[in-house]
């Protein structure tokens, strides 16, 4: 009898994931700084041309601060309300499962062909396509980019660039799509800053902000 081994197909490996990078030496000619900066227009012209980002492999830019991966943030509010959640195993970034987070998004990826030019409005269709993935959403809303995010301090943040969206809701409908959010709820101001303990890094540094960040 034939071995029927030497006729199987090989495994195929998964497709690894490319995400947007710029070199951090960009960065640093614009303005390095830390915490929140309320001059993104001044960074998103260079950062969202097209001669300026491209992509990496994910498991080479996650150790790799030479670049920065281009993190959309988006804050969910209604009224003086913004939606909290904690991230739960399933979490793509494993250094932040069970903490507490204030912001929808992720890593910007080559997965969409619309998204075949990485200017503004590419990237704003890919922000859009990242918070659909998270989050339904069920009411109108306007959508404005308020602050850039860096932090050097932690290992998850001297790899990542985070670019502060302000999602404003007519109505508090919001639902979840992907698993590993949890406890998803609208949380007033008080309650976030006496949560800001168990939230991750960037979302402490908005919490601290929120007053300016909601303006």
């Amino acid at each position: 009898m034939f071995d029927v081994r030497l006729f199987a197909r090989p495994a195929m490996s998964p497709r690894e994931e490319n995400v947007l990078v710029v070199r951090r030496v960009l960065f640093d000619e614009l303005g390095s700084f830390h915490g929140l900066n309320f001059e993104p227009k001044r960074y998103l012209g260079a950062l969202l041309s097209r001669g300026s980002n491209f992509f990496l492999p994910r498991s080479q830019a996650e150790n790799d601060p030479s670049h920065k991966q281009i993190i959309p943030y988006a804050l969910i509010v209604h009224g003086e309300t913004v939606l909290h959640y904690v991230r739960g195993k399933k979490a793509g970034e494993q250094r932040l499962i069970a903490k507490g987070s204030i912001g929808i998004g992720g890593h910007m990826n080559d997965t969409d062909e619309s998204l075949f030019a990485w200017d503004e409005n590419a990237y704003r269709a890919g922000v859009e396509r990242e918070v659909n993935e998270e989050i339904l959403i069920d009411s109108p809303f306007e959508d404005r980019i308020v602050a850039l995010l860096n932090d050097d301090t932690t290992e998850v943040g001297r790899v990542h660039l985070g670019i502060v969206h302000l999602f404003r809701l007519a109505e508090p409908k919001v639902q979840k799509r992907e698993s590993m959010i949890t406890n998803l709820s609208f949380l007033p101001r008080d309650e976030l800053v006496a949560r800001r303990d168990t939230l991750e890094t960037w979302s402490q540094l908005c919490v601290d902000s929120l007053d300016r960040l909601l303006a």
